[in-house]
């Protein structure tokens, strides 16, 4: 909690800022914020040879990308929660999808409340907190709006046949047969289980289509005023279902797709509690190799990728066009990463390097030198100081996050020795530090250790490697430094 007297400065600050005349805000740089969900480094601007990102290139070409930047938890609600307050989930109190942070911490400020309490016109697009009941409204933004996905075409027949027969189904009984009934349509409609596959639909009928297209409403029509403004767009894709417009699927032939089968004996040598059984939803079995089925998913995925970067495309060329290319900030994300049959695995949940890092490109006008590269391990916990420093907003007490603004003005400047994500397994962490050569996970059953220099798809766990056993201590200093940061804002 604040202490008293920075609560006092905090107060006049914020009165300072209130206070300035509108040349002043004006003169404040806008931000926009996009956060995508479940994406993976699977990003031109991460170095992946397989997929085309151009609106990604675009920014990265403006601005910074950060080429080992890490969740803290490989989970939405938790991921979200982390950064948008700047605090580590440990100090949170959230480490599920259901939990809420006014519950758990109260009176914790969010990212967006700090901007809109110094004046900044908030508005928000698709998912930014994790759903509507953790969404911190009118606290928080001027704005907030959701969409939905139109009616695929294969479903419209056959929802007019199901409501000749049972009647609307947005009622009664027929409600029930029809949410029962849904999902046996296609793969496309099997939400969770998981759906994938070409939805017929154009890209603005899609939610993510809306939701970049609103952010290009908001622009055109100015709808921030005379203040500066603090945009999210929340990104839903490549979330399950993975559906996109039919033409994203035909720039990925299954045929061509490229990836290399996890060992057999992978789980033979770490520990049990480090998988999760996901993949078991996904329809494939621990330690057999299932070709094709994988490409199917895997098409789809990438679909998803190249649909969300052309929605993100129509929003940085809104920028351009309404004149607010030299005057906002960009940053462009992930909520954590995601596995598409490394070791075996399939969706999130893990500790693993695909699992936890996330693309990540900045844009500042002015200081970030266009094209530049960090390699420097950053977290998405450093988000909030980031932007209320090159905002000049007075930043909460608590905040456990590093301002990134060094590494931003000289790409050579060294990020952090560590960084740390943790899981829930049971009523106990799953924790992993990362250093910039090596990954130490500590569970209940065991550890991992991989040399990321020599064996960066952490095939082989060095934790019983005795030439290892000086690192390995090392590592576990480090985890242990690194947990009691986390835990320093606890409640």
């Amino acid at each position: 909690m604040m202490k008293t007297a920075n609560i006092i400065l905090w107060v006049m600050a914020m009165l300072f800022l209130s206070a300035m005349p509108s040349l002043a805000a004006e003169s404040r740089p806008n931000v926009l914020l996009i956060v995508c969900d479940d994406l993976n480094t699977h990003v031109s601007t991460s170095g992946y040879e397989h997929i085309s990102t151009p609106a990604f290139d675009k920014l990265a070409k403006d601005g910074m990308t950060f080429g080992r930047a890490y969740c803290q938890y490989p989970v939405c609600n938790p991921s979200r929660t982390s950064f948008l307050h700047g605090l580590y989930p440990q100090s949170t109190g959230v480490l599920d999808n259901k939990s809420d942070i006014r519950q758990t911490r109260p009176g914790t400020v969010s990212l967006p409340q700090r901007f809109k309490e110094a004046g900044y016109w908030t508005g928000s697009v698709g998912k930014v907190f994790h759903n509507a009941t953790t969404e911190p409204a009118d606290i928080a933004w001027h704005e907030a709006m959701h969409f939905d996905n139109d009616e695929m075409p294969l479903v419209t027949p056959l929802r007019k046949a199901f409501e000749a027969e049972h009647g609307p189904i947005d009622r009664g009984q027929a409600r029930k047969l029809w949410r029962q009934y849904y999902p046996t349509i296609a793969t496309q409609t099997r939400g969770q289980q998981p759906g994938y596959g070409p939805s017929g639909l154009k890209d603005d009928q899609h939610k993510d289509g809306k939701n970049a297209r609103q952010i290009v409403s908001w622009l055109d029509q100015k709808r921030y005023g005379d203040k500066p403004f603090f945009m999210v767009c929340g990104i839903q894709k490549p979330h399950v279902p993975f559906l996109a417009p039919d033409a994203y699927f035909a720039q990925y032939p299954k045929d061509k797709l490229v990836f290399s089968p996890p060992p057999v004996d992978f789980w033979t040598q770490a520990p049990k509690t480090a998988m999760v059984k996901r993949y078991e939803g996904f329809g494939f079995e621990l330690g057999v190799e299932n070709d094709a089925l994988r490409r199917e998913y895997m098409q789809a995925y990438h679909a998803c990728i190249s649909f969300l970067d052309a929605q993100i495309g129509l929003v940085l060329s809104a920028l351009e066009r309404t004149g607010h290319q030299e005057d906002t900030i960009v940053i462009l994300t992930s909520d954590h990463g995601y596995q598409l049959g490394e070791h075996f695995m399939w969706g999130k949940v893990t500790l693993f390097e695909v699992c936890n890092r996330v693309p990540m490109v900045i844009r500042v006008p002015g200081q970030t030198k266009p094209g530049s590269k960090s390699d420097g391990l950053i977290e998405l916990v450093d988000l909030f100081p980031t932007l209320t420093e090159l905002c000049h907003l007075p930043a909460p007490d608590d905040l456990q996050g590093k301002s990134l603004v060094p590494m931003l003005r000289d790409p050579k400047a060294p990020g952090k020795e560590a960084v740390y994500t943790v899981v829930t397994r049971g009523t106990r962490l799953g924790k992993a530090v990362r250093t910039e050569r090596w990954r130490y996970a500590l569970w209940s059953d065991g550890e991992e250790l991989y040399d990321l220099e020599n064996d960066p798809k952490e095939h082989r766990n060095l934790v019983k490697a005795a030439k290892h056993a000086a690192t390995l201590a090392a590592m576990r200093t480090l985890l242990a430094q690194a947990e009691t940061r986390a835990k320093a804002a606890t409640l």
